[in-house]
């Protein structure tokens, strides 16, 4: 299919969840058949500063990026609870780059969300104050993936969370301290778990927080069919962690292989229209119960490359955005990720 017009090309966007890696070397080491999940990081295994800076120039007016863990470039020769600072390290540098100005106004990285295992309880104090310290200013808090079903086929042999980590009494105690600390989370979970996320946020309603990928809609594995059926489970958990004023919400994710909004990949080639429409329920149930200052689109790049090219995955976003007042867009793709992340950026 051939690449779209850019819709709105002059749309200031802060893309606030992306990651960066070179999963080359492990892809290999898992086992066949590969779950979808792992096909679909086949086709995006190398995914460093040039891939995003090609991206990012693609057309979209992006200004600036957050982001986000995902367990690449760990130190190899620190102990199991400081591996994740290498990562933070090697992001810094690419935000220096960026920060250089050799690439005009683009800001990648500006915001640097990492990974401190909460489960440590009070030990991940100390590995927090080293991230902040690697990140140089740019460290803004962390994300402790609490993905899990009792289907380990759903999200394959990439994912090892345990069940209800969000409730273990040494992850609260870890996680007590980003408040301390004035530190953000991010929260990935699957939809029959956003209970947990709702639990969490009430009982640390002064932590802000962050749920990714509206909340990760199932329709694959055993959850294959039952987008429909689910839905209004679904809406009611997401209506009522809106009702927690700490937390924001991500809009996208829907891409991946995991939700099956589309079930085929990698890049689905379907058009932004095609997608905005399958995408429209949850993406207005999100904004409607959040409203457009705690709603931030997202690209999830390069994991939601299964369905969409990234110029494809904006201008469906900014299709889904049509009857928004031009506040709202500003909030939408930028501002409210410019203030949760802390980004101080021009959004002209």
């Amino acid at each position: 299919m051939a690449e779209e017009a850019i819709l709105e090309p002059d749309l200031p966007i802060i893309d606030p969840h992306h990651h960066l890696w070179d999963l080359r070397p492990l892809i290999g080491a898992f086992p066949q058949p590969r779950h979808p999940f792992l096909e679909a990081l086949t086709h995006s295994a190398y995914y460093t500063f040039d891939q995003l800076l090609a991206d990012a120039r693609g057309g979209h007016h992006i200004i600036g990026t957050v982001f986000m863990e995902c367990g690449a470039f760990y130190r190899a020769d620190a102990d199991q609870a400081m591996k994740p600072v290498g990562e933070v390290e090697y992001v810094n540098g690419v935000a220096a780059q960026g920060a250089s100005g050799l690439y005009g106004d683009f800001r990648p990285c500006a915001a640097i969300i990492g990974h401190a295992d909460l489960t440590l309880g009070d030990g991940a104090r100390p590995v927090l104050e080293v991230l902040a310290q690697a990140g140089n200013g740019r460290f803004r808090g962390i994300r402790h993936q609490g993905a899990w079903d009792a289907d380990p086929d759903l999200l394959g042999p990439a994912f090892h969370t345990p069940a209800r980590v969000y409730h273990a009494d040494e992850f609260r105690k870890g996680f007590k301290h980003l408040g301390e600390m004035g530190l953000t989370f991010d929260a990935w979970v699957l939809e029959p778990q956003l209970p947990d996320v709702l639990d969490l946020a009430r009982a640390f309603p002064d932590q802000p927080m962050c749920l990714d990928h509206c909340g990760t809609p199932l329709g694959s594995g055993s959850y294959h069919g039952k987008l429909h059926e689910r839905f209004d489970i679904w809406r009611e958990n997401i209506r009522a962690i809106a009702q927690c004023p700490n937390v924001n919400i991500k809009l996208g994710g829907l891409a991946m292989a995991f939700c099956g909004l589309p079930e085929q990949g990698p890049m689905a080639g379907l058009s932004s229209e095609t997608l905005a429409a399958m995408w429209r329920p949850y993406i207005e149930t999100c904004i409607e119960a959040f409203g457009p200052d705690r709603a931030m689109f997202e690209s999830n790049y390069p994991v939601d490359k299964w369905g969409a090219s990234y110029n494809t995955l904006w201008n469906a976003f900014k299709r889904l955005a049509h009857g928004a007042s031009d506040s709202e867009k500003k909030a939408l793709f930028a501002g409210t990720a410019a203030r949760f992340y802390g980004i101080e950026h021009s959004l002209s």
